[in-house]
């Protein structure tokens, strides 16, 4: 390819990429980072309520150091826009759902590889390499003498470890060895969430070409609608679709899946594990699971489009459509001739009042709920009764202070004797309300006496449940008559 073949190319890649566009964003950094803390996970998906609720709380503490005036949810629309996240709709219940798109997985991994450099140039993967290219020689291999040869000389090497190992003359593979191959182990799980992403978005471009050939051939030509009605399952017969069916029985198999599992629990165990990052050993801790999860969500929606399709097919809602895009086609015509006399803006003379439909999200809904405005059982009639005025003159004494009985106390002393303070009054005329008593009295003396901070004296009562009580105050003084 010439040059300049490849500098447009190149420069469709970056004015057309969702990957390049967050990487040269304004706050690419706060976009990065606000991304891999919550979606970065393999199968990460919150809801939008959730995930704006969080970037919010982030925002608060990014402000100190970066100009963000935006809300979250202004943050996620536009990186939304941008194709670095890709809105679905929530199952079961309302609302939507967020999660990283392909190209949002691309660029997260370019910062971590930016972030935290490894080296390309070892000996695991040299080996990989040539184990896959001596493999790939073997199984195109149209000879059978040849193969043949290959499988004994295989053989012939396992059966010599083997009797190494017998006679004990083997050796473990070193730590720095063995952490060179588990960081490669590493580099390959931490593809997979972006892998898996670019596969569901190739399934619905896919289930969306599909139904645009379906639309745009007639009946006799259109080999798509031929392959519905004989049952072909066009979207997983293609070659994206038998690619990731062939992955997904690998890891669906049971066998091998506990095989994979038994052998990374042996690994979790080893020594030079001891060394890597709780990050690194609970991807590999959780990498059996990761890749169940996620081949039974994409298998989820290979299976849903192709169900979709037939279903578009065996309903004959193509046929609506058809005659929906057959009449938009005579309009675009009509007016490209009409627009060659009369000109767009032109005045017509008549006025058309333009229907219009606010668009809103399904999640703003609010369902009526009845209940909340039941207000229980009608309140009876209550029989009318003779009232105690003992009883309710008790009841006043239990929850107020009797001020009335505590002024006529004070009196009483204050007239025998002044000046008198608290505890003196007391002495005389016990609190018959207990603390509530020795509360009304501290306050009329800071009302009506004076208080002496700087002395105290001891006061001493029998409380509303027949347990005496004392405490040290500031003396209180009474010197005259409350009126």
């Amino acid at each position: 390819m010439s040059a300049l073949a490849s500098a447009l190319a190149y420069q469709r890649l970056v004015s057309e990429h969702a990957s390049l566009r967050l990487l040269r964003a304004d706050h690419a950094a706060v976009a990065a980072a606000l991304l891999a803390a919550h979606l970065g996970k393999p199968g990460a998906r919150l809801a939008a309520d959730d995930l704006y609720e969080l970037i919010d709380a982030d925002l608060e503490v990014l402000r100190d150091h970066f100009e963000l005036p935006q809300t979250a949810r202004a943050y996620c629309d536009a990186w939304r826009r941008d194709g670095f996240i890709v809105r679905r709709p929530s199952v079961g219940t309302r609302g939507e759902t967020l999660e990283l798109s392909p190209e949002g997985h691309v660029a997260l991994r370019v910062f971590a590889q930016l972030d935290e450099p490894r080296s390309t140039v070892t000996q695991s993967r040299l080996l990989s390499l040539a184990q896959a290219v001596r493999q790939l020689a073997i199984d195109t291999d149209p000879e059978a003498d040849r193969r043949l040869a290959a499988l004994r000389a295989e053989r012939d090497r396992i059966d010599e470890e083997i009797a190494r190992i017998r006679t004990g003359d083997f050796e473990v593979l070193d730590n720095r060895s063995s952490l060179e191959r588990v960081n490669e182990v590493l580099l390959q799980a931490q593809d997979l969430p972006a892998d898996f992403a670019g596969v569901r978005s190739r399934f619905e471009q896919l289930n969306h070409e599909l139904r645009a050939r379906i639309l745009e051939v007639d009946d006799a030509q259109s080999s798509v609608l031929d392959d519905v009605f004989r049952g072909v399952d066009l979207i997983e017969s293609s070659d994206e679709g038998q690619t990731f069916s062939a992955f997904s029985m690998l890891i669906r198999d049971p066998e091998r899946s506990s095989a994979l599992d038994s052998d990374l629990s042996a690994v979790l165990d080893r020594d030079f594990v001891r060394t890597l990052s709780p990050e690194a050993r609970r991807t590999l801790r959780s990498l059996v699971h990761d890749l169940k999860h996620n081949s039974r969500e994409v298998h989820g929606v290979l299976t849903e489009f192709a169900r979709g399709l037939r279903r578009y097919v065996y309903s004959q809602e193509f046929q609506r459509d058809r005659a929906l895009r057959d009449a938009l086609q005579e309009a675009l015509a009509a007016a490209v001739l009409a627009s060659r006399q009369v000109r767009p803006t032109s005045a017509f003379g008549q006025d058309i009042e333009l229907s219009s439909l606010r668009l809103s999200s399904v999640g703003e809904i609010n369902v009526h709920d009845p209940t909340e405005y039941d207000t229980g059982t009608a309140l009876g009639d209550a029989e009318a009764g003779t009232v105690d005025l003992i009883a309710l003159a008790a009841i006043a004494r239990e929850s107020e202070i009797d001020f009335t009985e505590l002024i006529d106390n004070v009196n009483l002393v204050v007239a025998q004797r002044s000046p008198v303070s608290v505890g003196e009054v007391l002495g005389i005329r016990p609190a018959t309300q207990g603390l509530a008593s020795i509360v009304g009295l501290l306050s009329l003396a800071t009302t009506y006496g004076t208080v002496d901070p700087l002395h105290t004296e001891h006061l001493d009562w029998l409380g509303a449940d027949g347990v005496a009580r004392e405490a040290d105050v500031a003396v209180h003084t009474f010197s005259e008559a409350i009126a």
